[in-house]
């Protein structure tokens, strides 16, 4: 028997009560319906590439417009766009040609614009060679929407970000490695696969080995398990970004519904300066509060950071990477930095000590130091994360 038959029988009462199949049967296909036409508004497809601002938005906006961006496409020197199968990067090389070379890797939330005083220093007072790159899904990098954003694609991003350099960043120690937050956790990853590379490895602040209570073990269940549609994500990351805090810990009363969820936005948005700590006393603006403001910005107008950033927050190298750390025991000693922040609100310096320390092999293999200021002190305390810098390369004394 055929299935119009079976269907036909249904629908005409032979197989029970006519009227009550008939209602049963439309019933379901009508739910069925609705379900799939609700799946597909809330949890949205997205195309293989998501083109950034820089191809859908810049070209329609005026010399004025441009002008008061936060964030140019010419605000680093040695600006290109590289094109690869996953859409196309945004990349700034510029220094020395001779110089050392020292590629640096922003965090989840934001863009290279969080190393900018670390870039330049290297560059105009020790005469290195750097590489910054906005990560797939935010600044002037396209978005990656069918895949997902985990380690793998960030070393890929790497590699294609190097190979695009007329210069070789390839061979034996052919370069320093600085990574911040999920950048940091990516930089792991990076010189794990590829430890002929990199010379010197410096963690700021990693993602990696942040405890899963930080952001609470439900937090972590309703994103890896999908539950959440992403719609729903991005209003509240949108409603986050508004007002970013510091801390998940320090939610206020106000909170909206699905804490769960405000938890994670909260905890991942840490490198981005709060509104108070972002406010200048004079009137040249601070670069937080720069980066505050074109994170706003880039919500709204970049297609791909939302899927970008709901992804990293399943995928990418954030929790439980300790065999990916267990590698790095195997640098030459004093190769690997870790930088760490007093008041860091999301990577707790004393967790790490004893989390991490034992996997890279003890504080005779690993240069290990504390500065002062919050989860965003590559930008507030640059100083003093390049004083530790010195340090540990040994610069002070040449």
């Amino acid at each position: 028997m055929s299935f119009s038959d079976v269907l036909g029988r249904l629908w005409w009462g032979e197989a029970g009560s006519g009227n009550t199949t008939v209602i049963v049967v439309t019933t379901a296909i009508a739910t069925t319906a609705a379900l799939s036409l609700l799946k597909r508004y809330l949890w949205r497809t997205h195309p293989p590439i998501i083109p950034s601002p820089l191809h859908t938005l810049l070209p329609r906006l005026s010399q004025t417009e441009l002008d008061k961006l936060e964030y140019k496409p010419d605000a680093f020197p040695g600006a290109r766009d590289v094109v690869t199968p996953y859409g196309s990067i945004r990349v700034y090389e510029w220094g020395p040609e001779a110089g050392e070379k020292v590629l640096l890797i922003h965090g989840i939330s934001t863009t290279v614009q969080t190393l900018t005083k670390i870039a330049h220093e290297l560059v105009n007072v020790h005469h290195c060679r750097v590489m910054l790159f906005d990560l797939f899904g935010r600044g002037f990098s396209d978005g990656v929407g069918d895949l997902p954003h985990d380690a793998r694609l960030y070393t890929t991003q790497c590699l294609l970000a190097l190979a695009s350099s007329p210069l070789s960043w390839t061979g034996t120690s052919a370069f320093r490695l600085i990574g911040y937050s999920l950048g940091g956790g990516i930089a792991v990853h990076f010189a794990g696969a590829f430890p002929h590379l990199v010379s010197s490895l410096v963690l700021l602040a990693p993602a990696g080995l942040i405890r899963p209570e930080t952001f609470g073990l439900a937090t972590r269940f309703v994103f890896t398990a999908g539950l959440v549609p992403e719609r729903l994500l991005a209003a509240i990351t949108k409603r986050r970004l508004q007002q970013p805090i510091a801390a998940s810990s320090s939610r206020k009363p106000n909170t909206p519904p699905l804490p769960v969820v405000d938890d994670v936005v909260s905890a991942s948005l840490a490198e981005v300066p709060t509104s108070d700590a972002a406010q200048s006393k004079s009137n040249e603006p601070r670069l937080e509060q720069i980066v505050l403001k074109y994170v706003h910005w880039m919500l709204h107008h970049h297609p791909g950071f939302i899927p970008a950033f709901m992804s990293s927050i399943t995928h990418a190298p954030l929790i439980g990477q300790h065999e990916a750390w267990k590698k790095l025991a195997d640098r030459p000693e004093g190769s690997t930095v870790v930088i760490l922040a007093r008041g860091d609100e999301i990577i707790d310096p004393e967790d790490y000590e004893r989390d991490a320390l034992p996997l890279l092999g003890g504080r005779e293999k690993v240069e290990w130091a504390l500065v002062e200021g919050g989860h965003d002190f590559p930008m507030t305390h640059d100083r003093e994360v390049m004083r530790e810098l010195r340090r540990a390369w040994g610069w002070d004394e040449e």
